[in-house]
């Protein structure tokens, strides 16, 4: 979302009705990059909105996670209802952020903040204006008299309370509402000295002095504790995939489904830094489509396209939170409304391969073996798979899955025959189809490459801990990078460029569109065109028009 009259991203969470009341009055302190935006919430805060000072999309993605990390644990314990006893180590990480920021570089600028309800400028939120004054007043009671002891300044009841408002804040500043008593004693009398040491550090920096503060290098970094509405939720992100399965299952759904909906949800779990669904919101959603529009994929360098976006991970919240509320496991669905407007991409090319890049592609592949004595699975994939693409149309996932007992020859047409089907792994439309082998691929040796192998796969093998689909994923981003260093032109697709370029040629070889959409298993154009079948032996006639591929020599 956009800040009204500003090309600034917002940041905007709604309040939940449920803890509503109890957030009446009180202040939030959300971490703005290297700032803090003070929020108070009063009876007429329906949300929690402020500017995220930038346009940057990678900017506004980390502020807008940092933000939502913070909000989405303080309304959690809020809802516990118990103050936080903090450990000896967490005082200390607190004690010595507060010294840090006492003993800041005279040089360095004021942070400061703005308070959106009030419109009012604060200062960092550990160094209080009027604390400043009273320390000033410490410092010189304590040059008239006898004492070293910031600590003993602070005995007074007005002074002490105002300790123990600085030791809550410090807590609500790592998102807790509120600290056990405990706590808050233990912070207040150790706030003076922490401050007295900040100062003095500060008062070396000013004369000159910017050796390293020993004392400030002791204080352990925070750890936040876990608390009881995010340890075990009712209600888990990766268990309600789960679920969600054991349905989907039986209804038919594949395996690759099951793969793609369980990874977005764990990328979501991972986005949100919690894995209760109930605690999940729209403004989560739309904030996880932002972050993987904008997030570079370790592997590519790239973030990953919108329509991937909304055909796998919005597809996938609709479904699974739909069945949850179907389910009475959510009262409802926070990815409904949320959608991805798809632009048309320009077309500045036909999307078949060209003569010139299919031969260079062909003419890889029949070099793929050269020296090589004894050939993986990934080499003889190389090798064959481009050539079967090529006569059969085929999708290179069909293909890669291959086993030796899906091919037979028929004998009473005399052709060999290629069964692509749901049993070797998984198929588009889950149904099967029967492909006959061009002539070409027989005078090449393919089938005496298939009577040779042992029995199973012919392209991968699925080793003991390893998934069909990683190994069915990765054959097949094996073959796109092969086929893209031959097939450099971006705007054509490295493997399913072959699908195009089958229709092409069997267009050109007068192959009625109804048979080459039962080669290439494509579903027929109209309700009319689907009455009828295309026979195996309609389909030997017409692969025995479809023209050779001849190379040069």
């Amino acid at each position: 979302m956009v800040s009204k009259g500003s090309s600034n991203a917002c940041f905007v969470k709604r309040i939940p009705a449920d803890i509503k009341s109890q957030l009446v009055g009180q202040t939030l302190f959300i971490p703005l990059g290297d700032s803090t935006v003070s929020f108070i919430v009063t009876a007429s805060t329906q949300s929690i909105r402020f500017s995220l000072a930038t346009s940057d999309p990678s900017v506004v993605r980390i502020r807008q996670a940092q933000a939502l990390a913070y909000v989405e644990e303080f309304f959690a314990r809020v809802r516990t209802g118990k103050p936080v006893d903090l450990s000896a180590k967490q005082i200390a990480s607190l004690l010595g952020e507060l010294h840090a920021s006492w003993a800041q570089d005279p040089d360095a600028s004021q942070m400061l903040t703005v308070n959106p309800e009030t419109g009012t400028i604060d200062t960092d939120h550990l160094i209080d204006p009027e604390l400043v004054m009273e320390w000033d007043q410490m410092e010189q009671e304590l040059a008239e008299s006898a004492s070293t002891d910031p600590a003993a300044f602070f005995r007074q009841p007005r002074r002490g309370q105002k300790l123990e408002q600085l030791a809550e804040r410090m807590g609500r500043l790592k998102g807790i509402p509120s600290l056990s008593e405990r706590s808050v004693a233990q912070l207040a009398a150790r706030i003076p000295r922490a401050v007295a040491d900040g100062m003095n550090t500060a008062a070396r920096k000013l004369a000159g002095d910017y050796s390293p503060d020993a004392k400030l290098s002791g204080y352990p970094q925070w750890e936040s504790s876990p608390h009881p509405s995010m340890s075990t939720p009712r209600v888990s992100l990766t268990g309600l995939v789960a679920s969600w399965w054991n349905e989907a299952k039986a209804a038919g759904k594949s395996e690759s489904t099951r793969e793609s909906y369980t990874n977005t949800f764990k990328g979501l779990s991972a986005f949100l830094k919690h894995d209760d669904a109930e605690r999940v919101t729209p403004e989560d959603v739309v904030a996880y489509k932002g972050y993987r529009l904008t997030t570079p994929n370790p592997k590519t360098g790239k973030p990953v396209s919108a329509k991937t976006v909304k055909a796998s991970d919005l597809t996938a919240f609709k479904s699974v939170f739909d069945w949850a509320v179907a389910n009475r496991k959510l009262p409802s669905n926070p990815a409904t409304g949320v959608g991805l407007k798809l632009g048309k991409r320009p077309k500045v090319r036909e999307r078949e391969f060209t003569d010139f890049e299919a031969r260079a592609l062909l003419t890889a592949a029949n070099k793929a073996l050269i020296g090589k004595a004894k050939p993986n699975q990934t080499e003889l994939a190389k090798r064959w798979v481009p050539w079967l693409c090529a006569y059969s149309g085929a999708r290179v996932g069909e293909l890669v899955q291959l086993r030796k007992e899906d091919f037979s020859r028929d004998t009473t047409i005399g052709a060999w025959v290629m069964k692509l089907t749901p049993e070797a792994g998984t198929m588009k439309g889950k149904e099967f189809r029967e492909v006959p082998l061009h002539a070409h691929l027989i005078e090449m040796g393919f089938m005496r490459f298939v009577e040779a192998a042992p029995d199973g796969y012919l392209f991968m093998t699925i080793k003991p801990g390893k998934s069909f689909l990683g190994v069915w994923q990765s054959k097949k981003n094996r073959l796109a990078e092969f086929a893209r260093e031959y097939v450099k032109d971006p705007n054509v697709a490295p493997n399913h460029g072959w699908r195009h370029t089958f229709k092409s040629i069997g267009f050109e070889a007068d192959i009625q569109e109804k048979v080459l959409d039962a080669i290439c298993g494509h579903a027929p154009a109209s309700i009319g065109r689907a009455y009828g079948s295309v026979s195996l032996k309609t389909k030997v006639d017409a692969i025995a028009l479809f023209p050779c591929f001849r190379l040069e020599d």
